[in-house]
């Protein structure tokens, strides 16, 4: 096996770091950074729901994915320009959006929606990952805005989720792929998990040959392992932004 791109360990995470309240005007906000990726989150609550759910007496949450132009390494163009979204731009929020809708108690949110906009300034692997962390984040503090404004009783919030990418390369399963690796892995793998230990999702791919359920278990522990410092900096990020122990979370 060779030495990964960065020299880090095949379990190390790329430094984390949250910062809250960047976008000003959203009731929820994070500003995240997973080594070179750094995605803004702000979450938006308005009174009303999709059709589908009017009259039911339930929320909804919801989520946009989008890039800056010059994100990546080229430019690429404004998908609103095109007139319409990629394919990728589409699973991507949608699975941000679910994973977001799993940990939240949409009939204890009553007929509201909460949109959690995920804009990319800088994408160097793990985009869709971290903005499910960061995504958490806003989401977080939006919901304390509505029960500290009384609108909402309790926090309609089952638990944490967050999310970090895993892969196969030349240096074996490895934790957190960057861009230089997720480029040419053999495998890769994005795992939503919540902080108990329950699984939303997993994305795998195999890019040239099958992986054995051995491979899978293997990157199955390091994104356990990974997503534990991811929690931590959520927790950090919500009590730093709220100055006070935050509403216990039923």
């Amino acid at each position: 096996m060779t030495p990964r791109p960065s020299g880090r360990a095949p379990d190390a995470m790329r430094p984390v770091s949250i910062e809250t309240g960047f976008a000003r005007h959203a009731e929820g906000s994070a500003l995240i950074r997973v080594g070179g990726t750094e995605i803004l989150c702000a979450a938006t609550v308005e009174s009303r729901v999709p059709p589908f759910l009017r009259g039911q007496g339930k929320g909804w949450v919801t989520a946009e994915y989008g890039m800056l132009p010059r994100a990546t390494h080229t430019r690429g163009g404004r998908e609103a320009a095109k007139g319409r979204q990629s394919g990728r731009t589409q699973e991507i929020q949608r699975l941000i959006g679910r994973s977001l809708r799993a940990v939240v108690d949409l009939a204890a949110l009553g007929e509201m929606s909460i949109t959690v906009d995920c804009d990319v300034l800088n994408a160097d692997g793990g985009t869709r990952c971290a903005a499910i962390t960061g995504g958490w984040v806003a989401l977080r503090l939006a919901l304390d805005k509505l029960v500290r404004n009384r609108v909402l009783a309790r926090l309609p919030l089952r638990a944490q989720v967050a999310a970090v990418s895993c892969g196969l390369t030349q240096a074996g399963p490895v934790l957190d792929l960057d861009y230089d690796e997720d480029s040419t892995a053999a495998a890769d793998a994005n795992f939503v998990l919540t902080e108990t230990g329950g699984i939303v999702e997993i994305q795998g791919t195999a890019e040239h040959a099958p992986f054995s359920q051995a491979q899978f278990e293997a990157l199955l522990a390091l994104a356990q392992a990974g997503t534990v410092p991811l929690f931590a900096a959520q927790r950090a990020a919500v009590d730093a932004a709220l100055g006070a122990p935050p509403p216990e979370t039923p």
